[in-house]
């Protein structure tokens, strides 16, 4: 490719599941087109990685099948264990404590897995390929499923970002700890998932930088052992939040200039709607949002090409990406 490729991928969920415990609501997908339209006019195209409520919703089914249709995005895979059938009481609380799926016996991931899987490929006739998991809890076990299923690209890697203390069943030990892991796209060895392996799954990791200098990361984290304290070194995303447009171009930048043939934008599918989520509460707040939006994806526009996931991954396998490894 000839230019660095641009990836959007949005968790495709229910409204505000950071606080609804009790019912989950898809209201969203009336916001979705403008999103879309966005995306479009910039020659974009979203990965639209879906989980089970959506995928049901009669709605959502046909805004997707618009998409998919005009070749303007991708439908993918997005799993959280609390509702995604087959239900498995692993808490006594699920919908309030929202387990981590690598949290549930085996033999239910992978009944989970299949079952998302299957309703997506019957319900838009078109196979599953990329995916993203829920909480962005994932471990060899979830890979091997994956490949068994013929995905061919995961995008649940956060590296520099140790996810232990977020809680997921009471009894488990929290996230995924993905400081160490490239930060690059690999093969994975599905048995070890912070390694470059042979399997046929592509692991396409968040473009995320360090928000300060490995010295001052290094003095913050030995202020924070006197402390008593274990935190990971404070990161920026290619992620939207309130007034973060030159940290997301910054963030941009520094990737690029370490050699990266892609970026990666992340936001939920909820985070479009005024009150859908709790960082842009109200519609003043989502104008601003497209605002910032507007003037990114313009600045991308001029240094970057717009891909899905599965289109990076087939350039990826050609060649045609910077598939060199870089660091």
């Amino acid at each position: 490719m000839s230019k660095p490729v641009f990836i959007i991928t949005i968790d495709t969920e229910g409204d505000n599941l950071w606080k609804n415990n009790d019912q989950i609501l898809t209201e969203n997908v009336r916001y979705l087109p403008r999103f879309q339209q966005l995306c479009e006019k910039y020659g974009f195209k979203p990965t639209w990685l879906t989980n089970y409520e959506m995928a049901v919703d009669p709605a959502y089914i046909e805004f997707a099948s618009d998409v998919i249709s005009r070749g303007q995005g991708e439908i993918g895979m997005h799993l959280h264990a609390w509702n995604n059938p087959p239900l498995h009481d692993l808490t006594g609380d699920d919908w309030r404590h929202k387990p981590y799926l690598i949290e549930y016996p085996d033999a239910i991931l992978r009944d989970k897995v299949r079952n998302i899987t299957g309703l997506l490929e019957d319900t838009f006739q078109v196979k599953m390929r990329s995916h993203r998991a829920g909480r962005w809890a994932f471990n060899g076990l979830y890979a091997q499923t994956l490949i068994e299923l013929g995905y061919q690209v995961d995008c649940s890697v956060t590296p520099r970002v140790d996810w232990r203390n977020a809680p997921g069943s009471p009894q488990g030990n929290g996230g995924s700890n993905y400081k160490n892991f490239p930060v690059h796209a690999y093969f994975i060895d599905e048995n070890d998932i912070s390694r470059v392996g042979h399997s046929s799954l592509l692991e396409v990791p968040m473009t995320i930088q360090y928000k300060h200098s490995p010295l001052v990361n290094l003095l913050m984290q030995g202020v924070d052992r006197l402390r008593g304290k274990q935190r990971s070194p404070s990161v920026n995303w290619l992620r939207p939040k309130r007034g973060n447009l030159e940290q997301m171009k910054s963030v941009v930048e520094k990737t690029l200039q370490q050699g990266a043939d892609y970026v990666e934008f992340m936001l939920h599918s909820s985070e479009f709607m005024p009150g859908g989520s709790p960082t842009f509460r109200d519609k003043a707040e989502i104008d601003r949002l497209y605002d910032d939006l507007e003037q990114l994806f313009a600045w991308l526009g001029e240094r970057t090409q717009g891909v899905t996931l599965a289109e990076y991954y087939q350039g990826f396998v050609k060649g045609t990406t910077l598939n060199s490894g870089h660091q």
